[in-house]
């Protein structure tokens, strides 16, 4: 197994059958100790590790931006029920990924400012943010033959709830993650051509280390939706048992046959043009289809209210993904993310 340096230190036996719960001991400098004047501090990144024999390895994670809910709470709920002794492998679950955020109750770390799913491959002796996407891409990913990450809206953003696989230029390893997802069984899935954070966030860790990668987009806007998480636990059960890891199925509820829709490139989002903020007013919904031309929102304007409002207007046909959720608007601002049907085949 790897032996590449790292400051990230842990009691946890990844290497032993059995389960094991505990942390990765992240060191911290004596000006990021909770009460700044402590040294030989580190904060606790939780891991857990369940492990039965020879069989698929899997990294089940969340909290790669600590203000994503609905994909910890998954997480939490899958620890209560998985156990070593259902499994034929193993799976290293990391429920709080960038753990100083989760805490913080924030997108990126409050310690560095570091948003970890744009922090790949890190450093060993970087800030603390690139120490954990180091010691992920370094240390875990060798191990492991699949990632599954667990995303959603975040505070300012609600999903379509849907997973999520990159396009690859390969068609075998394709065509498998075209499976995943109907194994996943979300009524939508969404395939994208990279992620928003390119070769630095986990999917392209995933690439260099040739692991299998999905994640999930779960509603958001700074809540817990039932729906979501009920979706996203019984998809993640299938899933695992889907390749091999599960002895037997941990869930009776089918997959939906799934929607595929390719998440459009991003100068095709639609976006608020007006110059002066003001309430954005949404006109359609999540799922919906828009066609070119339509007024999807207007912008309002509270002081003056006795004003026509500005409309927003889509540039591109599509089906909405994902929705802006503060009101307060203006220029630049993305309002809806777009897909449209997936026709590449496999």
């Amino acid at each position: 197994m790897t032996t590449a340096p790292t400051r990230i230190f842990t009691d946890i036996d990844l290497d032993s059958d059995g389960e094991a719960r505990g942390y990765l001991r992240l060191p911290l400098a004596v000006h990021t100790t909770s009460d700044g004047d402590a040294g030989y501090g580190y904060t606790g990144i939780p891991i857990v590790s369940l492990r039965n024999g020879d069989g698929p390895t899997v990294l089940l994670m969340a909290g790669n931006h600590g203000n994503e809910y609905e994909g910890q709470v998954v997480v939490m709920r899958l620890l209560q029920r998985l156990r070593a002794a259902d499994l034929t492998g193993q799976v290293i679950i990391l429920p709080a990924a960038n753990a100083p955020a989760v805490a913080a109750d924030q997108r990126t770390s409050p310690l560095d400012g570091g948003n970890l799913n744009r922090n790949f491959p890190g450093r060993p002796d970087g800030p603390p943010t690139e120490m954990i996407a180091h010691f992920i891409e370094s240390h875990i990913l060798p191990r492991v033959q699949f990632a599954f990450d667990l995303h959603s809206g975040g505070k300012s953003i609600e999903y379509l709830p849907v997973a999520v696989v990159a396009r690859s230029d390969d068609p075998d390893r394709f065509a498998r993650s075209l499976d995943m997802l109907r194994a996943f069984g979300m009524p939508t899935s969404m395939i994208i051509d990279h992620s928003t954070g390119g070769d630095a966030a986990l999917i392209g860790a995933c690439r260099r280390a040739g692991v299998f990668h999905l994640s999930t987009e779960l509603g958001g806007g700074a809540s817990v939706g039932r729906e979501e998480v009920r979706l996203a636990e019984h998809g993640v059960l299938r899933l695992l048992h889907h390749i091999g890891l599960l002895r037997t199925p941990l869930t009776t509820e089918p997959p939906a046959t799934t929607t595929m829709l390719h998440r459009t490139p991003a100068h095709e989002y639609i976006y608020a043009g007006s110059t002066e903020r003001g309430l954005f007013e949404p006109l359609v919904s999540l799922g919906e289809r828009v066609d070119r031309g339509q007024v999807v929102g207007l912008i309002r304007y509270p002081t003056a209210p006795w004003r026509e409002p500005d409309p927003v207007v889509s540039t591109h046909d599509g089906v909405v993904l994902a929705r802006r959720i503060p009101a307060r608007t203006g220029l630049g601002d993305c309002v809806f993310v777009l897909g449209r049907p997936w026709e590449g085949g496999a």
